[in-house]
């Protein structure tokens, strides 16, 4: 995808998104909770669907931390908390709903990974500079 449209920036949260709330989540229909019942009697199942999501994991954070860095990563997550922080204190949101708080805060590192992985498309819209790898070609 040479451009991002605001389509390729909510695929990527879907992503993230997905994958976020498949790990856990607070209804209890997570990869979390699966772990915590048949921690006793573990299946390939339950391996392979936690390997898949390990995978994705690394995969999402690796983009992330290579688009952004370390710095770029704290300094998102510091937007995202700034602005749950916004919206308890306009009174949209209840900071003792631990469910509440639970799901704004795995929606918001959803965003932080939906950012990290869209990174390089927005620097490129919003200055005109495209990132490039170094590729050493060794013949």
């Amino acid at each position: 995808m040479e451009t991002l449209g605001f389509a390729g920036f909510f695929l990527r949260l879907g992503m993230t998104a997905a994958l976020v709330f498949a790990t856990y989540n607070p209804s209890g229909h997570s990869y979390a909770h699966w772990v915590s019942r048949q921690i006793t009697h573990p299946t390939p199942l339950l391996a392979l669907a936690g390997l898949t999501l390990l995978i994705g994991w690394l995969v999402f954070l690796r983009a992330t931390l290579r688009a952004i860095g370390v710095g770029g990563l704290l300094l998102t997550a510091a937007v995202m908390a700034v602005v749950v922080w916004l919206v308890v204190d306009w009174g949209w949101l209840d900071p003792h709903n631990t469910t509440a708080m639970a799901w704004v805060m795995l929606l918001a590192l959803s965003v932080v990974l939906a950012i990290g992985v869209s990174w390089s498309h927005l620097q490129r819209r919003l200055t005109g500079q495209a990132d490039v790898e170094e590729v050493d070609e060794r013949r």
